[in-house]
C-alpha cells in the first residue's frame, strides 16, 4: 500500500492539478469547460503530460477522450481500467470528474516510481463528456469506449446551432471514425472510478472513504392536473375543480410516500406551472415534473405505482384529470461483487470499517458496466455541495483515498 507519507505528496499535487485544471475555462473567474471546446482540447493536453510524467504512453481517441496506459510485465496484457470525465457543467466545481482521474495517475506514478508492473496493464481514461451539458446527451465519451453511440448524435446541435459532428471536424476529430474508439471486451478486466459523494452522508458519519453498491437508477415524468379555470372572487370553494390544490395535496404525498418507502429512494417534484397564471384566477391546469431514482429497479417501480394511483385519486375526489407521461428512463446500475469486495478490504484497511451506499447521480461507470465489471469509491465532500463553485474536498481525505486506491489497483493488476 502506498505509505501515509507517499499518500500526502501526493494528495497534495492532486490538489494543485485540480486548481490547474479550474484554469482551463471559457468564463473567467467561472469554471465551465465543455465538450470538443477549446478548453476541452487544453485539458487533455495539461493531463496526457502528467500521465507521461507517470510512465504512461498517451493517446486522444475518436471521440475527444485522453488515455494512457502504464505496461504489464509482458506488453500487450490486459489492462485494469481506471478513470473519470474532464469535462464540466457550467459554473461548476474543481473536483466532480477531475479528481478521479488525477488520483488514478497518481496511483500509477507511485507504482512506476516503485518499478513496479504487474501481469495486467493500467489504462487511464479521462473522459470527454460526462455531463452533457454542451449537447444535452450524456455519456459521450464512456460510450465512445463501449461502442454504444447512436448515430443521430452526430445531427444533436448546441445552443449556437453548431452539430456534434461540425464540433468534432472544427477540432480535428474525424465523426467517421467514431467506432474506432470502441474498445473490445478482452482489453480490459475491471473498472474502477474515483469521485466526489455529491452528498452528505460519508459527512454525517465522520468517515472519508465510502464504497458504492449501484448506481441509482431514474425515471423523469411530466404530470399534469387538468382542472377548470374560474373566477377566484365568484366561485364558491365548494364549486371549484382546482388544478393547484389537487397537484399541492399530491406533491405533500410524494414526500411523505417515498420516506415511508425506505432511505435509498428519492423523489423530486422540480418543476410547477400554472395555467392561466393570474392572481385572480383559479388555476386550471398544472403541469409539473416528478424525478425518482432508487438502486432498485423494483423498489422504485412499486413506488411510482403507488404516487401515480394517488394522483388519480386525488384528481378523482377533486373533479380533475391526472395524466403522466415519463421522457426519461435509465435502470440501476449494480457494482460488480468482486471488485466491491477488494474496494472494500482496502478501505477497512485505511478507516478501520467500510460503508456501504448508493451513488444518486450517474457516472461514466454506467456505460462502462454495460460492458467490463465496474465499482466506485466515493470521497467525502465538504456538505455534499457538488455542480456549484463551492464544492470542496480535504487534502487529508485524497490522501486517504489515495492508500486505499493504490491498494485496491495493486492487488487487481
Amino acid at each position: 500500500m502506498m505509505t501515509a507519507d507517499d499518500a500526502d505528496r501526493a494528495a497534495r499535487r492532486v490538489m494543485e492539478r485540480c486548481d490547474t485544471l479550474a484554469e482551463i475555462s471559457e468564463t473567467p473567474g467561472q469554471l465551465t469547460r465543455v465538450y470538443l471546446s477549446y478548453e476541452h482540447l487544453r485539458a487533455n493536453a495539461q493531463v496526457a503530460l502528467w500521465m507521461q510524467e507517470a510512465g504512461m504512453v498517451t493517446w486522444q481517441d475518436a471521440v475527444g477522450n485522453i488515455c494512457g496506459r502504464y505496461e504489464a510485465a509482458n506488453d500487450g496484457a490486459q489492462a485494469v481500467l481506471l478513470g473519470s470525465h474532464l469535462d464540466t457543467v457550467r459554473d461548476a466545481g474543481r473536483y466532480d470528474g477531475m479528481l478521479g482521474v488525477l488520483t488514478a495517475i497518481e496511483v500509477v506514478d507511485w507504482l512506476h516510481r516503485q518499478n513496479l508492473r504487474g501481469s495486467q496493464a493500467i489504462e487511464i481514461v479521462g473522459f470527454a463528456d460526462e455531463e452533457g451539458t454542451r449537447f444535452n446527451i450524456t455519456l459521450l465519451g464512456s460510450r465512445g469506449l463501449t461502442g454504444t453511440w447512436p448515430q443521430g448524435w452526430l445531427d444533436c446541435e448546441d445552443a449556437q446551432g453548431v452539430s456534434v459532428a461540425q464540433a468534432m471536424v472544427n477540432v480535428g476529430l474525424d465523426p467517421t471514425r467514431i467506432a474506432t474508439a470502441e474498445r473490445a471486451r478482452e482489453d480490459f478486466s475491471a473498472y474502477l472510478e474515483l469521485h466526489i459523494e455529491q452528498g452528505p452522508v460519508l459527512e454525517q458519519e465522520d468517515l472519508p472513504l465510502g464504497v458504492v453498491t449501484a448506481i441509482n437508477g431514474a425515471r423523469r415524468l411530466t404530470c399534469r392536473f387538468s382542472g377548470e379555470a374560474g373566477h377566484a372572487g365568484t366561485v364558491p370553494m365548494s364549486h371549484r375543480h382546482d388544478a393547484l390544490t389537487a397537484a399541492a395535496q399530491w406533491i405533500g404525498f410524494v414526500e411523505q410516500k417515498t420516506r415511508e418507502s425506505g432511505p435509498e429512494l428519492v423523489a423530486t417534484v422540480g418543476t410547477l406551472q400554472c395555467e392561466p397564471g393570474a392572481v385572480n384566477v383559479i388555476p386550471g391546469a398544472v403541469t409539473l415534473t416528478l424525478d425518482i431514482r432508487s438502486p432498485n429497479d423494483a423498489l422504485q417501480e412499486t413506488l411510482l405505482n403507488a404516487l401515480l394511483d394517488e394522483a388519480a385519486r386525488i384528481g378523482q375526489l377533486r373533479g380533475v384529470a391526472f395524466t403522466s407521461d415519463i421522457f426519461y428512463t435509465i435502470a440501476a446500475t449494480p457494482c460488480d461483487t468482486h471488485l466491491r469486495n477488494v474496494l472494500a478490504g482496502a478501505v477497512e484497511a485505511v478507516q478501520g470499517r467500510v460503508l456501504l451506499l448508493p451513488s444518486g447521480a450517474g457516472h461514466d461507470a454506467i456505460a462502462i458496466a454495460e460492458r467490463w465489471p465496474s465499482a466506485m469509491l466515493f470521497v467525502r465532500c465538504d456538505r455534499g455541495i457538488s455542480h456549484h463553485p463551492a464544492e470542496s474536498v480535504q487534502q487529508q481525505d485524497v490522501a486517504q483515498a489515495l492508500r486505499a486506491y493504490s491498494e485496491a489497483v495493486r492487488k487487481l493488476m
